[in-house]
């Protein structure tokens, strides 16, 4: 990690445009300045009084606070090899019962678990979030993550200057594809519980590391991947370490009606019924529920997590590019269901989600009216820092922390600009995040992130991921060959 000044300067941020918070919501300031000392904001407003020690104009920007990314694309995305190639099981997205039965193995050496980490962490300061919880594809793995690699993920987080949320992803099952097609879930519970008590372990060892910047978490894979047992002791395991707890569900129809097979409930009435929900729990996508469309079921999963005081974690681009929607964002916040977001697929661009969920609300409620740019910059900062138990995160306030992004707001691409939020979420995307600090450091400074060299990054970055997509074939059903598996938009010629 980069060492701290030995005294901290005094630093003044101005803008056309800044992000204030005042009596629980935002507020916007025309001609604003933000004052930081140390880690901590100690001013928003105009005509800072005090001496300052470093100044820095931004002219036609926005100065607000660091998006939270509740479900952060941590690694290299496989699902962009999903985009136009379906179904999944035929396309090594479900491993088959042969590559089971020889041993599925880790496709990526440590080194490269590392450096993935790494890169994904410069991605998403690059784009403005300051705090995340990262996610990855367990489909390259052999089971689950393991905590020597979520060690060097905290190195990482540590020297880029990101704060994070880190805990080894572990399950007890599978889901396998059979010979003749079907597809079975299988279960290793004792192989689940081991990696369970190494992610406690984790959390023991690594609670505040790098000088607070890295928390930890809990993060059980899949519910369709998790046994009762598994899912009764993570529970418990999150009350005794006060720690939050992450679980993928009601995320597709396959995962919906197969909890329904295995348990006579959906996803949400099982997770009540194992004593797993409570204000800890992030549930990731919410888009298969009851009243949604194709869950004839009836029943009331969204109620069950909002009197659980959980959290939907709303994914709006990785969703809809699998033809799904949250059914409703406004609707959900409507009843009183906390929301926040996360990218979880590249681009690992906030913005970009912020934008694309308020069209499909729109959509889907049919209204205009339904939903606001407000509401989704709220839920990038203010919800994800309630979600995390954190009211010093996702606002600019006196005592709050000095986490800060800021977008220009006068390149061409954007168009004119008007209120600045509305500005955001109409013509600009993560690529405009100017200037970024996290805990009073400066991360990210004419749009490069100090201390990575992206275009290098990228580079390896590439050359990894054809390496990885070279050996799909071994996973995948029948062992096509990649130009089966990954058929070419038109005929290669």
């Amino acid at each position: 990690m980069w060492p701290r000044r030995a005294a901290p300067i005094r630093t003044l941020l101005t803008a056309r445009w800044v992000v204030g918070h005042e009596a629980g919501r935002h507020v916007l300031l025309p001609d604003g300045q933000v004052a930081m000392e140390g880690e901590r904001v100690v001013f928003v407003g105009r005509d800072f009084p005090g001496e300052v020690g470093e100044r820095h104009d931004f002219g036609l920007a926005m100065i607000g606070p660091g998006l939270i990314d509740l479900d952060a694309l941590g690694d290299l995305d496989t699902t962009i090899l999903g985009l136009d190639n379906q179904p999944p099981a035929e396309k090594g997205r479900i491993w088959p019962r042969d590559y089971m039965e020889h041993g599925p193995y880790e496709m990526y050496s440590p080194e490269e678990l590392a450096f993935q980490k790494r890169y994904a962490f410069a991605q998403l300061l690059r784009n403005g979030i300051t705090t995340a919880l990262p996610i990855a594809s367990l489909f390259y793995r052999a089971w689950g993550e393991t905590v020597a690699e979520f060690a060097a993920a905290a190195d990482a987080a540590g020297d880029l200057g990101l704060r994070v949320y880190l805990g080894p992803a572990y399950r007890t099952g599978n889901l396998v594809v059979e010979h003749d097609g079907a597809i079975v879930p299988q279960f290793d519970e004792a192989c689940g519980l081991a990696g369970l008590a190494g992610a406690i372990g984790f959390c023991r060892d690594f609670e505040g590391a790098h000088g607070g910047l890295v928390r930890t978490l809990l993060a059980p894979d899949r519910i369709e991947t998790c046994t009762a047992e598994l899912l009764r002791r993570t529970a418990a395991a999150t009350r005794d370490l006060a720690v939050p707890v992450r679980l993928h569900c009601c995320q597709s129809r396959l995962e919906y009606e197969l909890v329904l097979r295995l348990h006579g409930m959906s996803p949400p009435e099982w997770l009540q019924s194992l004593g797993f929900l409570s204000p800890r729990a992030l549930l990731p996508h919410a888009t298969w529920v009851s009243g949604s469309r194709g869950v004839d079921r009836p029943g009331h999963d969204l109620e069950i997590m909002r009197d659980a005081g959980a959290t939907v974690v709303h994914c709006p681009i990785v969703s809809a590019r699998g033809g799904r929607a949250l059914d409703s964002f406004s609707r959900c916040r409507a009843m009183g269901l906390r929301v926040g977001l996360g990218t979880d697929t590249w681009p690992p661009d906030l913005l970009a989600n912020m934008q694309a969920g308020l069209m499909l609300c729109r959509v889907m409620q049919g209204a205009p009216a339904s939903v606001t740019a407000a509401d989704f910059y709220d839920a990038a900062t203010l919800a994800g820092a309630d979600a995390l138990g954190r009211p010093d995160l996702g606002r600019l306030a006196p005592g709050s922390a000095a986490d800060i992004a800021v977008f220009d707001l006068g390149g061409v691409h954007v168009g004119p600009a008007i209120d600045p939020i509305q500005t955001l979420l109409v013509g600009a995307s993560g690529r405009d995040v100017r200037a970024v600090w996290v805990a009073g450091r400066q991360v990210v400074q004419d749009g490069e992130v100090l201390g990575f060299d992206l275009a290098a990054g990228h580079a390896r970055a590439q050359a990894q991921f054809d390496g990885m997509v070279a050996r799909y074939p071994e996973r995948t059903w029948r062992h096509p060959p990649v130009g089966t598996i990954f058929a070419p938009s038109y005929p290669l010629r």
